[in-house]
């Protein structure tokens, strides 16, 4: 059963920071019954008094949505259809749990997220309610009520695919409410293509923000390519002893090399080029501007116990969670001179070649 087509489903973002507010307004304004369920407060009161704005390249869009505090999600009376959970990685397993009872019986929850939290949503709601998912949105948000975001809709993309295959073929309806704001793409194998994801995050998120600087500059600082290639070297490794296939993302063509390690360069050119702007900040960066704690083991950390896993070593994204768990302690200042703990790292692997 799904839900019914004249009334549309009932759906909440849990989750309603930069990425999420940004395409939940999209579903407000195409008329769609969309409730926000979000933890900062200021920005639940921001919402309540002045709607959602989202700033793209060239317009601003303005939306009215119902927005709930997390303590408040208990006093839902109608179960949700469709749940969009847009939380950080390391907030999945509490999200889901909390959700979990607004859900319907019949519901379905989409894991925008960076990450493999599919599995961790399965093992709440059921790998028959879950639907993986990928999104490549760069997007920004400081203040209550407002966010940044900057790719429009001819620059965002998704990609949707159900863990259970009996669920695949209620994705495409998922998929076209998701295309209110962006392109969707319907994948048969969801796991592979967030792992592909995750490879390019390995290389990015963690180690431009180690650094402090927009991902542009971060790419360009003398040495740091390398650094991070050789992160989505390593992760693409991981993922291939992981059981993932080579897939294309991000909209770019069917793969035609079977060389990983160039694959991860198309990835990671592909980025740069077409999903951020010069002035980029990856979500880590603006997490730990924030004073929050980024998707360190979540990502890089992820590569390195699946390589250990299969007797093999990732000593690029290991030295990378070191020093982000540094930074996160205390212990050092994300600064640019930061480039020489890992150029260092990387330099030692060349040596022992």
């Amino acid at each position: 059963m799904t839900w019914d087509k004249t009334r549309g489903p009932k759906i909440a973002f849990v989750g309603t920071g930069a990425q999420g507010a940004s395409i939940g307004a999209d579903f407000a304004l195409a008329g769609l019954d969309v409730t926000f369920i979000e933890q900062w407060p200021e920005h639940v009161t921001a919402i309540r008094e002045d709607g959602i704005t989202v700033n793209l390249p060239t317009r601003t869009i303005n939306a009215k949505v119902p927005a709930l505090h997390l303590c408040q999600v208990a006093e839902i009376k109608e179960p949700f259809d469709v749940v969009f959970l847009v939380v950080k990685a390391y907030d999945t397993k509490w999200a889901c749990q909390l959700i979990e009872p607004c859900l319907a019986p019949d519901g379905l929850v989409v894991g925008l997220q960076n990450g493999m939290t599919h599995e961790d949503i399965a093992a709440i709601v059921g790998r028959e309610r879950t639907i993986g998912a990928v999104i490549e949105i760069a997007s920004n948000m400081f203040v209550p009520g407002i966010t940044n975001r900057q790719n429009d809709h001819d620059t965002s993309w998704f990609a949707l695919g159900a863990l259970d295959p009996k669920t695949q073929e209620r994705v495409e309806d998922v998929a076209e409410l998701l295309r209110n704001s962006g392109t969707v793409e319907v994948v048969d194998d969801i796991r592979s293509a967030k792992w592909m994801k995750l490879v390019v995050n390995a290389a990015e998120l963690i180690p431009s923000a180690i650094v402090n600087l927009a991902l542009a500059d971060a790419a360009r600082a003398p040495g740091m390519l390398e650094v991070m290639r050789a992160a989505g070297y390593e992760a693409m490794q991981a993922a291939l002893a992981d059981g993932a296939k080579i897939v294309p993302i991000i909209g770019m063509p069917p793969v035609t090399t079977n060389h990983p390690e160039r694959y991860v360069d198309q990835i990671f050119e592909e980025v740069l080029k077409t999903f951020s702007q010069p002035d980029t900040l990856t979500t880590s960066l603006q997490d730990w501007r924030k004073g929050r704690r980024a998707e360190v083991q979540e990502v890089n950390g992820w590569v390195v116990d699946i390589l250990r896993t299969h007797g093999q070593s990732s000593p690029i994204n290991q030295r990378v969670v070191e020093v982000a768990f540094d930074i996160e302690a205390g212990r050092l200042e994300a600064q640019p001179q930061n480039s020489r703990l890992l150029i260092e790292a990387h330099e030692a692997i060349a040596d022992r070649r």
